[in-house]
């Protein structure tokens, strides 16, 4: 993306072509999931932002197997506006499978993410772009005045997002707000699985991105129910230990598991030894020594460790050749 995005007629494709080399200047991705009340606001809401900002744009509608009509008032739309275009899924298969494919099918130089259920704003993605255009390659909104239940959504993912970035060294008040900007360059980078599209800012950390956060608009959901309870809170844990895990580790493997196997293996050898001792110098018995049984239990555990870092080396490095998928991302050549 340049550093000003360009002025200019509103794109009409009428399909959607992944090879196609057309490029133009923002894709709005919308997973959509069982949202037919919402559609038809949500698009006059759209519209009126999205004229206003005088660019290229097009509109990604990905169905995620919605059962409840949303499909056909999607279908409606498009006939009005051939900008809105709809990818649909067989199956419901999550926001984050959503938000990959409209990636992956969209040509706007810079991308926004929004959820369908009309609590975020579209009359914030004026400043989202401009934000984006100050140098920033992702900017993430900030429900400061969250209209959400404090227990059961509110207070998790205060406690969430302060270990996320604490852990990534990417500091953001809201990392569960759909509503972010990324440049080209950020998302065709990443490949997105399980429930990683909340994490994106910290995903991308790697790549030395620059990231901004500013306060977005939230309303309170009109129609539905959310489709997020509290037992979210137990993916996010899981969610938080793959991230660390894939930021600090995915290329060397063997630095974690080989620190735990040689720290258990360790402690296992020692035991073993000092009970060695105390059985051939002070004839104390082993049999009914439960640690005695502990620490060959260590030994081989450790073993197991060091054997499975060098396999995930093997792995990692089979994963990366295979794909010709280098392990840097380069940001401008000057010749």
């Amino acid at each position: 993306m340049t550093n000003r995005i360009k002025t200019n007629s509103i794109d009409n494709t009428n399909t959607i072509n992944n090879n196609s080399k057309e490029k133009i200047d923002l894709s709005i991705v919308i997973p959509i999931y069982n949202e037919r009340e919402s559609v038809d606001r949500l698009y006059k809401e759209l519209d009126k932002s999205l004229l206003k900002l005088g660019i290229d744009y097009e509109v990604i509608f990905i169905d995620d197997g919605s059962v409840d009509g949303t499909y056909n008032k999607l279908l409606e739309i498009h006939k009005k506006n051939s900008s809105y275009k709809i990818i649909r899924f067989r199956r419901n298969f999550g926001q984050t499978a959503a938000i990959s494919a409209g990636f992956n099918y969209s040509k706007g130089d810079a991308i926004i993410t929004l959820d369908a259920d009309l609590q975020n704003d579209p009359q914030d993605i004026p400043v989202m772009l401009n934000k984006l255009n100050e140098g920033y390659d992702i900017v993430s909104g900030w429900r400061k005045n969250r209209k959400d239940k404090a227990i059961t959504r509110r207070f998790p993912s205060v406690i969430a997002n302060k270990i996320i970035s604490k852990l990534t060294g990417v500091y953001l008040h809201d990392y569960g707000c759909t509503l972010k900007a990324y440049k080209r360059e950020v998302v065709k980078n990443i490949e997105l699985y399980g429930e990683m599209h909340r994490y994106i800012p910290a995903v991308a950390s790697w790549m030395g991105v620059k990231v901004a956060e500013i306060p977005v608009t939230h309303h309170s959901r009109k129609f539905g129910k959310s489709k997020y309870g509290i037992s979210r809170t137990i993916r996010v844990i899981l969610d938080i230990i793959t991230i660390k895990f894939l930021l600090s580790y995915s290329q060397r493997p063997i630095q974690i598991f080989g620190l735990v196997g040689l720290f258990s293996g360790t402690v296992g050898f020692i035991i073993t030894a000092y009970l060695i001792i105390m059985r051939i110098f002070f004839n104390q018995g082993l049999a009914d020594r439960p640690l005695f049984i502990l620490s060959i239990f260590m030994i081989f555990i450790g073993i197991q460790l060091i054997t499975m870092g060098l396999l995930a080396e093997i792995t990692m490095r089979i994963y990366h050749e295979a794909q010709e998928k280098p392990t840097y991302v380069i940001k401008d050549i000057i010749s």
